[in-house]
Formats: C-alpha cells, sequence, structure tokens
C-alpha cells in the first residue's frame, strides 16, 4: 500500500499546475494472463475502407465517443485503444500519417540506457520508473509487431580501462531494471573479440567493448500499422484532414463551454465538415500548444521543441547485425550508428528549435554526426561528406517548463492534461511508450467524460501484419510469386501476413526470373506493386510513397528522385490526376527530398564558387580526360560528345538517364558541362565532399578502356596505300 500512495496522480485537470507524471498502471508489470482477454469485432479484416469512406464515415450525424486529432504514434495508438474499447472512434491527421516525428526516429524501440544513468547518478526515481515502463513496453512492441521490428545488439567500445566495470555496471543494471522483458544478457567482449564484430573500429587504445540488446523498428511502417490497425476495427481515420477550430457547446447546468468536436477541412478538396465527438483528444506532438490555444488563447506553452538530425551513408560503415553506441560525444551528447534496412543510419543532435511541419537538417548538424563517427572508426575507414546518401531533422516534443532553454537534461517523460472546457491533451513522451500513454489518455478521458467503455485491450493486440507472419515467410513468396528472393524479404518484412496481397498486384517482368515485381530503381527492393497498395494504405501522395510506405527517400535521395516519375505515373492513373496534377506532384516530392531530406546539403557540396583544390599534375590529368569527350575543344561537352564516346567502347546509356547524370554536374543549368564544372567535381571528389558522382565513374570508365585499346594502327585504319 505504501508502494501505492507514493505514485503520483497521473491526470492534471482544468488550470491545475503541470507536473510530469506517471499512473500506477504502467507501473505494475503486466502479464498475458492479467490481460482480459475477450472477444474483438473486425468489421473491416478482408478489405480497408477506402479514403472517401473514411471521410463520408466523419460526417456522421451521430456523435463519436472519441475524436483523435494527430496521427503520429501516439495519436494512431490513442484510436487504436479506443476503438478497441468499443468506443466509437475517429482521427484526423492534417498530413500522412507518421509524417512527423514518428517517422523521423533514430529507428530504436529503448529504455533509454541514457536516462537510467542519470536516473543513477542524480537519484531521479521518476526517470527510473520512466525507464522501466519503456523497457516493459520495448517487449511488448517486439511481440505485437514481430515482421517490423527486432532485437538489435548494440556495442559500446571502451577505450580507457576503468570506464569498463563502470559501463558494464550500468549496462547491468539496465539488463535487471528490464527483469522478465529483458531480450538478451548482456556480456563484456575482449579487443579482439570486439575488432572481430565491428572491424571498422578504431583499434588504438581499445580495452574491449560491452555489447548490449535493445530493439529497432520501421517507426514510419509501424506507426502506419497502428493507424491500420484501429481502421481494421472500425475507426474513422482520415489524413489530409486538418482542425479549423474545436466546436463548441454551452453546459445548460454550469453555463461553461465545453468541447463537442471539431470542423475540419480536408486537404485535397478543400470541403469542410463538422465532427462531433463527446471527447476530443489532442495527439498533435510539437504542435500540442497550437491546438490547446485554439481551445483557450490564453493557455500557457507546455511543449518545448528540440530538433534531433540523422544521416544515412552506406552499408559498409557498418556490420549487418551490430550497432554502436558512442556515450559521449565532444559536446556530452549521444551518438548511435546502426545498421538499418541495409544502410547505416547516425545520429542524433539535440538542439532547441522552432516547431515547423518541414524540419530542415542543417550543414553544421551533418558535420557534427560525422566528426564523431570519425571519432570511433578506423583511419582505414575514409567517413566523407560526400557519402551521406539522406539527412533529416525531427522535432522531439519535449514536455518542459517553458522558460528552460537547455533541452538536452529534459527527461522525455509525458503528462496528460484536462483543460476546463474538456480537451483531453498528451504531450511528451517517446515513440516506445505510445501504448502506454494512449492507454492513460483514454484511461482519464473515459473518466472525465463519464464514457461507457471496457478496459485497455491493446497489451498483446497483434497489429497489421502481423498475423500470419513467420521468419521464413519470404520463401513462400519466391515459391508461389516468383519474386526476387531479396524482394521477398522485404515484402515480408514490411507488410508481414499482408506480403501475399502486394505480390498480387506485382506486374509481370517478361524475364525468365524474376517472373514478377518490377523494381522502382535497380538497387533497392521497393517494387512498383507496392505504389498501387500504397494507395489502398491511403497513400494520397508521391511524397507519402518515397517517405512513408516505402522508405526510399529516408535511404538515398538520389534514387528516390529517379523513382519519383514512375511512381507518380502509377498515382496519376490509379487516381486519375491531370497532367496538372502529375507536374505538381512531381516538383511537391523533389522539394521535399531537396529541403527535408538532405538532397539540398548534398547538391550544395558542389557549386560555382568551391574551391577547385588539384594540384598541377591532377588539373593536366582530368583536362585530358575531360578532351576525350569534348574532341571539338569546345570548352564543354553535353550528351552528344558522350553519346559518341561510348558508343564508341560499345556503351548504351538511355537518353533521358544520360541527362540526369550530366544534370548533376551542370552547375548553371544551360543543358552542358563546362571544363570549369568538371574540375570542381573532381575537386569535390577529392575532397570526399561528392562520392558517387555518376559522370565522374563514367569518364573515368570510359578514359581507361579507351587507353587500353591504344592508338589504330595504320594497317587497320585502311590507310599506307
Amino acid at each position: 500500500m505504501a508502494f501505492r500512495k507514493a505514485l503520483k496522480q497521473t491526470v492534471i485537470i482544468g488550470g491545475g499546475s503541470l507536473v510530469t507524471v506517471f499512473g500506477l498502471s504502467q507501473l505494475i508489470e503486466y502479464k498475458k494472463t492479467q490481460v482480459i482477454k475477450c472477444h474483438l469485432r473486425v468489421p473491416f479484416a478482408d478489405e480497408l475502407p477506402t479514403r472517401q469512406a473514411q471521410l463520408a464515415a466523419l460526417q456522421d450525424p451521430e456523435e463519436f465517443d472519441v475524436l483523435v486529432v494527430g496521427g503520429g504514434a501516439t495519436g494512431a495508438g490513442c484510436a487504436l485503444d479506443a476503438v478497441t474499447r468499443n468506443l466509437k472512434t475517429a482521427l484526423v491527421e492534417r498530413n500522412d500519417f507518421s509524417s512527423g516525428t514518428s517517422s523521423r526516429s533514430t529507428k530504436l524501440i529503448h529504455g533509454g540506457v541514457r536516462y537510467l544513468q542519470k536516473a543513477i547518478m542524480q537519484l531521479d526515481y521518476e526517470q527510473y520508473m520512466m525507464v522501466k515502463e519503456a523497457l516493459h513496453e520495448r517487449a511488448n512492441l517486439l511481440e505485437i509487431a514481430p515482421h517490423l521490428s527486432a532485437p538489435l545488439p548494440i556495442m559500446l567500445p571502451v577505450y580507457k580501462w576503468w570506464q569498463l566495470p563502470y559501463y558494464w555496471a550500468g549496462i547491468k543494471m539496465y539488463d535487471l531494471v528490464a527483469g522478465v522483458h529483458n531480450l538478451k544478457s548482456s556480456y563484456v567482449l575482449s579487443k579482439n573479440k570486439a575488432l572481430e564484430h565491428f572491424p571498422m573500429l578504431k583499434k588504438d587504445k581499445l580495452v574491449g567493448a560491452i555489447v548490449y540488446y535493445d530493439g529497432q523498428h520501421n517507426d514510419a511502417r509501424m506507426n502506419l500499422a497502428i493507424a491500420l490497425s484501429s481502421a481494421r476495427y472500425g475507426a474513422a481515420i482520415a489524413n489530409y484532414t486538418e482542425v479549423v477550430r474545436l466546436l463548441k457547446t454551452t453546459d445548460p447546468q454550469t453555463g461553461e463551454e465545453k468541447v463537442c468536436g471539431a470542423r475540419c477541412r480536408d486537404v485535397i478538396t478543400g470541403q469542410e465538415f463538422d465532427v462531433k465527438a463527446k471527447c476530443v483528444i489532442n495527439a498533435t506532438g510539437p504542435f500540442t500548444d497550437s491546438l490547446r490555444k485554439m481551445d483557450n488563447q490564453e493557455t500557457k506553452n507546455i511543449c518545448q521543441p528540440s530538433a534531433g538530425v540523422h544521416i544515412v551513408i552506406p552499408g559498409y560503415y557498418s556490420p549487418d547485425n551490430m550497432g554502436l553506441l558512442d556515450p559521449s560525444t565532444s559536446d556530452g551528447r549521444v551518438i548511435f550508428f546502426l545498421p538499418w534496412e541495409k544502410m547505416t543510419i547516425a545520429g542524433t543532435t539535440d538542439s532547441p528549435t522552432s516547431v515547423t511541419a518541414h524540419p530542415i537538417p542543417g550543414e553544421d548538424d551533418i558535420n557534427f554526426i560525422l566528426r564523431e563517427i570519425r571519432n570511433y572508426l578506423s583511419p582505414d575507414v575514409e567517413v566523407r561528406r560526400g557519402d551521406v546518401l539522406a539527412a533529416w531533422s525531427g522535432i522531439r516534443p519535449l514536455v518542459t517548463d517553458p522558460n528552460s532553454k537547455d533541452t538536452q537534461s529534459i527527461c522525455r517523460n509525458h503528462i496528460v492534461s484536462i483543460s476546463d472546457s474538456g480537451l483531453v491533451t498528451i504531450a511528451g513522451g517517446k515513440w516506445t511508450t505510445y501504448r502506454s500513454m494512449a492507454e492513460e489518455t483514454l484511461d482519464a478521458a473515459v473518466k472525465t467524460h463519464c464514457l461507457s467503455a471496457g478496459p485497455c485491450k491493446t497489451v498483446g493486440l497483434m497489429l497489421e501484419g502481423a498475423k500470419g507472419w513467420t521468419p521464413t515467410l519470404y520463401i513462400r513468396l519466391v515459391q508461389d510469386y516468383g519474386l526476387e528472393n531479396e524482394v521477398a524479404q522485404h515484402l515480408a518484412s514490411t507488410y508481414g501476413g499482408k506480403a501475399f496481397d502486394v505480390a498480387k498486384m506485382a506486374q509481370v517482368t517478361g524475364q525468365r526470373w524474376p517472373i514478377v515485381g518490377k523494381r522502382l530503381v535497380s538497387e533497392f527492393p521497393y517494387i512498383e506493386g507496392e505504389v498501387l497498395y500504397a494507395i489502398k494504405e491511403y497513400a494520397c501522395t508521391a511524397i507519402d510513397v518515397i517517405a512513408r510506405r516505402t522508405r526510399l527517400g529516408f535511404l538515398n535521395v538520389q534514387a528516390a528522385d529517379e523513382a519519383l516519375p514512375r511512381i507518380v505515373q502509377i498515382m496519376g492513373k490509379e487516381l486519375e490526376w491531370s497532367e496538372e496534377q502529375r507536374t505538381a506532384e512531381l516538383e511537391a516530392a523533389r522539394k521535399f527530398l531537396y529541403q527535408e531530406m538532405g538532397y539540398r546539403s548534398r547538391s550544395e557540396q558542389l557549386t560555382k564558387t568551391s574551391e577547385i583544390n588539384l594540384d598541377n599534375q591532377e588539373v593536366a590529368r582530368y583536362k585530358k580526360r575531360f578532351h576525350k569527350f569534348d574532341k571539338e575543344s569546345k570548352g564543354f561537352i553535353t550528351t552528344v560528345d558522350v553519346q559518341q564516346v561510348l558508343e564508341s567502347i560499345n556503351v548504351h546509356i538511355d537518353e533521358n538517364a544520360l541527362h540526369e547524370i550530366l544534370n548533376e554536374v551542370d552547375l548553371n543549368k544551360n543543358g552542358q558541362v563546362e571544363i570549369d564544372e568538371f574540375m570542381q567535381l573532381m575537386s569535390a571528389v577529392k575532397k570526399g565532399q561528392v562520392s558517387d558522382s555518376r559522370l565522374a565513374m563514367l569518364m573515368k570508365t570510359a578514359e581507361e578502356t579507351l587507353n587500353k585499346r591504344g592508338p589504330v594502327t595504320v594497317d587497320r585504319s585502311g590507310g599506307g596505300f
């Protein structure tokens, strides 16, 4: 009893002071045997309703029990929790599901080693309980979506002897706090074993390493799985539907205004309509205060946003099955270095920012992460700026005192707040604890608004795609449909049991093998059939497809840019877009890649003002290479010049592809590459600012082929008579 009394209350009602809190239900170790097992009806088990049908359902004159505003992890979690309690549920999201912070995470499902360290060092019971709760939720999330998540070993390299017992004790405490939910026991590696597991690690002064386990997931797809699961159970959900204003009614007994729904607008068509609800839940992440001020303009801000930048570099920078943790960067932050989708993801930074729907990764943050990577990798591994394939910034919705300026020391706790008018706000928290946050929010909503609802049923509730998934499911896809092995593995790990529905939509290739499954780009396993399936998953724009239905935009911005025309073509045909709409979609998606996915920072590595840093021998060598293509000494080359040289060595490249290759280097966009632009390119390649220029590789290969042939002899040329 004393333990129960020591716990703080969960909910803040009315004008109460802000307190960061946890509820009792999240602190008690839950067990499957304690979960109330009852049959849940799944109205849309066979096929999801269309977006048009969902919009029609939102306009039902009969009021909803719950209207959730926000389609991120927490909002989708609230919708799933509500609908499985037999509450009539609606959810609206002004952009796409997971378009904000929920798709821009470190991709970890974790309790937070950093938070546990702070809890112990500062004797902070609140942070300790937050870690304990998160570790319980980690186990649940790995269980309910096994196709989208998996345990990941993470190495903590040690370079000082005294740190070995210190870090070992901390990591063992992490195992102990997890208790029965511990994934695997941590262990110590010798220097040689550490290098065997992570060969690109810096050897100098390495003492050994400690390996512990956390979870990893495909965050945007996980968010989507939660949202789609709520739709399966009967929730009316719609993306690209924004709240214009909150609806209010006057309580006849008290005379006070109460929130009773929201005026919504379909962003795509502009149509406005009312969604009436007994309870409105604000789960808008970084935009929490915007909706709170819509309720009461005088309310104080409770959210202090923090920006976290991540970069993606080639997969060869890390082993396939082990991550790396830098526990103390040069400025005291923590950097993760993790394998993800056959690439390597590194991050994150932590700095105050303003709230925006379109955060842009800064060059300073990108270079900071690269510097930290260099500190831990062997000198043999050259970490180049040009190897950054994508970069993004996510805004963490930290809950704090509005006067605080330091976000690094803020723990991502959450609060549930209820305004005088009855608006329920869930703010703060972290990805891993979305389910327990949703449970706590619905408990508060049910109690405050006197809703008739059963207990929470989301512990152990399998998400979209989990049913029917097995580790060997991809083999059936290969055998039954004739898909490539890599494509089949991708479909199984992305869609789970729904992968067969995607395979049915895959086109015949016309080749001996694979029989079906045309790729969008050659180096990634995404296929054209996924674009069609994405529309069934409520994808409305090309950005939805490259960023959240597939993850191509997060993995390689150039590859995503190359895939866009075909994606727009497929979507345009299916959604009956006009030529103007198709052009607008293509431009919007390229703007997204350019600004939000790091293409801008990448392209700015090569500019007209770039300094040329080449010695005399290099200048002479590159001029000679350039003139093999510029045979008329015009001072520039065009696609025609390149095509003629390639044909002479029996190499054939599509004309459109050749235009794209030259366009990457054509800085003034005049349709030709001048010798100065070529020299700037080669200088950028030398400095590591550009690492995968197709034109540089093409011209080098062509030159080598021409040199091997040597000059044509007189007798072979038909001369000498």
